[in-house]
């Protein structure tokens, strides 16, 4: 990419980020729908985790080997990432419409691998296009943008579930599963190609210098050559990515606790049943689940644009420490609450938590990063987020059944508390600077 990366209008950063707002809906699906899927075939609470390892073992293995792959590519008619995006968009339709067919535990297992896969060949290049297309004093909007489009996205999700669930004709089953988890899905299904073919015609990338082209031309490449650069990348890797990799272990393996037993603990403490004991007032709380995963995700894209005005008059840093701590708070809270309608308090800080981790880690990082490496950097920050998930879906099931009595409560307030340490690790963080920019907005140095 060129140097020179001229300032786009509000406009034209909401349109290149439409995209986020399909692949996010997908992944709020799988945030509330189907754990509550692996319920309905039959699965027992310590199954769920191992359930779930298609997400982290998809974004550990496609994220960074994709990112690697677009740092490499330039098509003059279909551009950088954008292929990735379309690629990525298609499957995850197609996954979508098919995953609620799903018979038994190991169809929908299966289904979730391909899906998690298609989400992540799609969201990846997302992340480094925000680099290559926008400025530095634009990267907080840019970021922040997503963190809007990921809570409007998940938003839909989860109100979709409770909305689709009160009309009468869709409780019926179909097998184990009722209609009106399939109307949550085809939904999602159309929402995935069309944002993302939105952005795609829409947003044109920024063509390669001749120098680069030339470079990229002049190396050869090969089916290694992408975990070779994977490789390379993780030994450089700038320090402040492996104080950043300290905060997500405990961050994303406290969110996979509270994804994984949302509905369940709603259950107990709402409606005192479980899947088994009452079936149908347990289908009221994952409705009920998704109407308050739906409320934090109108925070998140309510509050996105004001962590933007914050991390410019603060830092970033200490807007995430905030962040964490009012979400730690809540998961700590939340088990307790016999009222169904004062769930959504807690839920209001996990909500901003929430917009300022999709986005305000990444402004800690991003001017320590190599403009020809964002692809590859962005896939390793999340191989950050999957690996604490991998250790959730392989670990939390003996610590559940063994620690935890099989509480999804307590599964809640154990998030809570590790929350509250990543907040403490986010105190460690030395973030680089910002860059500087001169009057034609040309990054003159990199922090750090």
């Amino acid at each position: 990419m060129s140097l020179f990366k001229p300032r786009l209008s509000f406009s034209q950063i909401i349109n290149m980020n439409v995209g986020f707002f399909g692949i996010q809906y997908s992944f709020g699906l799988q945030q509330s729908a189907v754990n509550p899927i692996y319920d309905f075939l039959g699965a027992h609470p310590d199954q769920i985790p191992i359930l779930n390892l298609a997400g982290p073992m998809t974004g550990l293995l496609v994220q960074p080997i994709i990112g690697a792959m677009s740092d490499k590519t330039w098509h003059p008619r279909f551009g950088r990432r954008k292929p990735y995006f379309m690629i990525g968009a298609l499957l995850c339709s197609i996954c979508l419409f098919f995953y609620p067919f799903s018979s038994s535990l190991w169809m929908a297992g299966g289904m979730l691998w391909i899906l998690d896969a298609a989400n992540n060949t799609a969201m990846e290049p997302y992340r480094a296009f925000i680099a290559d297309k926008l400025p530095p004093s634009q990267h907080a909007t840019g970021f922040l943008t997503q963190s809007f489009f990921t809570g409007l996205g998940i938003t839909l999700a989860n109100i979709s579930l409770f909305v689709f669930q009160k009309i009468g004709y869709l409780k019926q089953m179909h097998g184990q599963i009722p209609y009106w988890v399939f109307g949550s899905f085809f939904l999602g299904s159309l929402c995935s190609i069309a944002s993302v073919s939105w952005s795609v015609s829409r947003t044109p990338e920024i063509p390669p210098s001749d120098m680069e082209l030339e470079i990229m031309r002049s190396r050869r490449s090969n089916m290694f050559t992408p975990f070779i650069e994977i490789i390379s990348a993780v030994r450089e890797m700038p320090k402040v990515m492996w104080q950043l990799a300290l905060v997500y272990l405990f961050q994303w393996y406290a969110l996979f606790c509270y994804w994984q037993n949302a509905s369940k603990s709603i259950g107990l403490s709402v409606w005192n049943a479980t899947p088994s004991s009452d079936p149908e007032k347990y289908q009221e709380a994952v409705g009920w689940a998704g109407l308050v995963n739906g409320w934090y995700n109108v925070v998140t894209f309510l509050s996105a644009f004001a962590l933007v005005w914050l991390t410019k008059r603060t830092s970033p840093k200490m807007v995430h420490v905030i962040c964490l701590f009012m979400a730690g708070v809540g998961l700590l809270i939340f088990p307790h609450i016999g009222n169904k309608y004062i769930l959504f308090a807690p839920m209001t800080g996990f909500g901003v938590a929430w917009a300022s981790m999709m986005g305000v880690p990444y402004l800690m990082v991003v001017n320590n990063i190599p403009k020809e490496r964002y692809g590859v950097y962005m896939g390793i920050i999340n191989m950050m987020i999957v690996i604490p998930m991998i250790l959730q879906t392989v670990t939390f099931g003996y610590v559940l059944q063994h620690f935890l009595d099989n509480d999804p409560r307590r599964a809640i307030s154990f998030g809570g508390v590790l929350l509250l340490i990543a907040c403490a690790a986010t105190l460690l963080i030395s973030p680089a600077e910002p860059f500087e920019e001169n009057s034609s907005n040309i990054p003159s140095r990199v922090g750090g």
